[in-house]
């Protein structure tokens, strides 16, 4: 276990955890999670990431990192009409479908048969609304947001990777020391795992957990392993999603959203830096777990300290936060001219926000776009 390996694993979770933590609390205040619960979700998702990545990357040998699914905290947050209960049963038939997915070939094959265009293109959907607010955050605390912005900018320039975590760091100190936040106190740790009672709700599992499976799938898992490839290595694509799968399933009833393959946190621990021994990178994911399980345990001090944050600031950073993802998402909504016009209409409506009978917007978003690809395809076969 070389010194190297643990500031990989450090460095990762700390650009993680500080750049999307403000969108799982949006998630949870959005289903009306009591702080208790709150606290408890944090922690969940922690020790899911540390007890799969530990686990995978010991039995496989290979660096393999987990990390909680950011696109699906932005479609939670995002959603309305669901209570903690029916987010939770949402989010165990996530979990299981992304375990079925590893452990039955047919579903894994009817995931990838969902045009990469239309995927795409729901997923900018659910992150664009958050993204734009971040202008008006700045307009309305630009003291506050302006600095933010600018190291963001910067730091971006040298390393993209810590430009969220550097707007982070401003904007704690810029509130701090202005006095827009004060210091409050701070609760016990570690915190207490809260049981909920999943409530099984058809809207909430077609509207909230199947969106959610998908973006997880989409976003996440299938760059996640990509990542892996990228960097030599073969990924565990079967036993990922089952272990992932079932770990979210569980935890899910503590609170917790989805956990999948990581990307960007990944390719941080699989650089030659990391370890000159290829054979021994794995030894990264017992580090990573290591510092999510002390992140976990520490969880309510970090979380009271965010809560004392300007609205505002909060606001401009998830909107910072989520312009990596954006970009990347609106990059593959339009890369394939056959998709465009589907992908357009899939992000309209997405975009729009609108739910029907119940269900979420992300759901209808797909399957307008499915549709209109549909179409499109058979005129292009009667055609030819």
């Amino acid at each position: 276990m070389r010194p190297s390996l643990f500031s990989a694993a450090l460095v990762a979770a700390l650009v993680g955890y500080g750049s999307t933590i403000a969108l799982v609390l949006a998630a949870a205040a959005a289903l009306g999670a009591t702080p208790a619960q709150t606290a408890s979700w944090v922690m969940g998702v922690c020790f899911a990431k540390a007890a799969g990545s530990a686990l995978l990357s010991t039995w496989h040998r290979v660096p393999v990192v987990l990390a909680w699914s950011t696109p699906g905290a932005a479609l939670i947050a995002a959603s309305s009409g669901y209570d903690m209960a029916q987010g939770v049963a949402a989010f165990v038939l996530a979990g299981l479908l992304i375990a079925l997915t590893g452990l039955l070939r047919p579903l894994g094959t009817l995931v990838a048969r969902i045009p990469d265009g239309i995927a795409a293109a729901m997923l900018a959907g659910v992150l664009l609304p958050f993204v734009l607010k971040g202008a008006g955050a700045l307009e309305a605390s630009p003291l506050l947001v302006a600095p933010m912005v600018g190291l963001f900018a910067l730091v971006r320039l040298k390393n993209p990777a810590l430009a969220v975590l550097a707007a982070l760091a401003a904007g704690l100190i810029t509130a701090f020391a202005t006095g827009a936040a004060v210091l409050p106190d701070l609760p016990p740790i570690p915190p207490r795992p809260t049981l909920v009672v999943p409530e099984f709700h058809w809207p909430a599992l077609i509207g909230l957990g199947l969106p959610l499976y998908l973006v997880t799938m989409a976003s996440q898992n299938l760059p996640g392993f990509a990542t892996m490839r990228a960097a030599g290595y073969e990924p565990p694509v079967s036993p990922a999603l089952t272990v992932s799968g079932l770990i979210s399933a569980a935890t899910a009833l503590i609170g917790a959203h989805t956990v999948n393959m990581a990307a960007i946190t990944a390719a941080i621990c699989m650089g030659d830096d990391v370890h000159p021994d290829r054979s021994q990178r794995w030894k990264v994911g017992l580090a990573y777990a290591t510092v999510w399980v002390v992140l976990g345990l520490t969880g309510p001090v970090v979380i009271a300290i965010l809560h004392a944050l300007p609205p505002a600031l909060m606001t401009a950073l998830v909107a910072l936060a989520l312009l990596g993802p954006l970009m990347g998402a609106l990059t593959g909504a339009f890369a394939l001219p056959d998709q465009r016009f589907a992908a357009t209409i899939t992000l309209a409506v997405t975009g729009a926000g609108v739910a029907f009978a119940g269900i979420g917007a992300a759901f209808w978003g797909l399957l307008a776009g499915l549709a209109i690809w549909g179409l499109e395809h058979l005129a292009r076969k009667s055609v030819s």
